[in-house]
């Protein structure tokens, strides 16, 4: 894959389809991209470029260990400058779980650049808000704590992002453990403020803002239970509700490959919905 300079980074990404109407895909937790080729050849198959990139510090781009907004407030403005690089605004926006809330609040501050919204399994709830700071945040708090920044490094997340990019053991391990703690704990302390709102990092104030035709696709565990989504759908005026041949599991959460057998339902639904949006311009 490629390399972008976005906002002073170097980030990694992939364009899939030769032509067509343009959409994106971001990935959920903070994931590679690598995992959404497969659905995105399925939609460039049916017409459309599917933008896949890898999120600053996540996969093989640079990692910039900032805490004076969230991290999907950062997402949002960095795939903003990305699109206007490839030419590509105004797009269909699109995600799953940290995607979704990325995509939702890219509607918010850019609303000229988005053509449609597309929101795959949103998160929210008591479960989701108590469970999510300590995977995105407190398991590196503590390691850098009790073993610095090798200690970081060494943690199942960050070995993954190591082997995409090997430059990022020698960014991490210049860093002082002591301000990487701090971040982390600022960055944790922002996602905690928006953890307990419905639809968590979204006020509804900024969700009522949201104009773009807008569908959802409701998860079905308990960080992306289907509730989460029916809320986001009552928020959201005039947005559109696919459910899924899905039922609620008692599960921490259910992997996106096993989401695999429905891609095809996924596609299916989204480019009907993206065709109907092109066709009422």
């Amino acid at each position: 894959m490629p390399f972008a300079t976005v906002r002073g980074l170097k980030i990694r990404y992939e364009v899939i389809g030769d032509d067509g109407p343009w959409m994106t895909l971001a990935t959920g937790g903070r994931r590679p991209c690598d995992e959404f080729i497969p659905i995105a050849k399925k939609f460039a198959a049916q017409g459309f470029r599917v933008l896949l990139h890898d999120r600053r510090n996540t996969g093989a781009s640079d990692l910039l260990l900032e805490s004076h907004e969230t991290e999907e407030h950062t997402w949002a403005d960095d795939l903003h400058e990305l699109l206007g690089q490839l030419d590509a605004r105004p797009a269909f926006i699109s995600g799953s779980s940290s995607g979704a809330r990325t995509s939702m609040l890219f509607a918010i501050k850019h609303p000229q650049a988005t053509r449609g919204l597309m929101l795959i399994r949103p998160t929210g709830g008591d479960f989701a808000a108590k469970r999510l700071p300590d995977l995105y945040y407190d398991q590196f708090i503590r390691a850098a704590q009790d073993g610095g920044m090798a200690a970081v490094c060494a943690t199942d997340a960050y070995k993954g992002r190591i082997a995409l990019n090997p430059e990022h053991e020698t960014t991490l391990m210049a860093i002082d453990p002591q301000h990487f703690i701090d971040v982390m704990e600022g960055l944790r302390a922002l996602f905690v403020a928006g953890g307990g709102l419905p639809v968590m990092g979204v006020t509804d104030e900024e969700l009522a803002t949201i104009t773009a035709p807008t569908i959802i696709i409701p998860g079905n565990d308990n960080t992306h239970a289907s509730i989460n989504g029916r809320i986001v759908h009552e928020r959201i005026m005039g947005s559109e509700l696919h459910q899924l041949p899905v039922e609620d599991q008692d599960v921490p959460i259910i992997e996106w490959a096993e989401w695999a057998e429905f891609e095809d339902e996924i596609v299916e639904v989204f480019t009907g919905f993206m065709r109907r949006v092109i066709a009422n311009e």
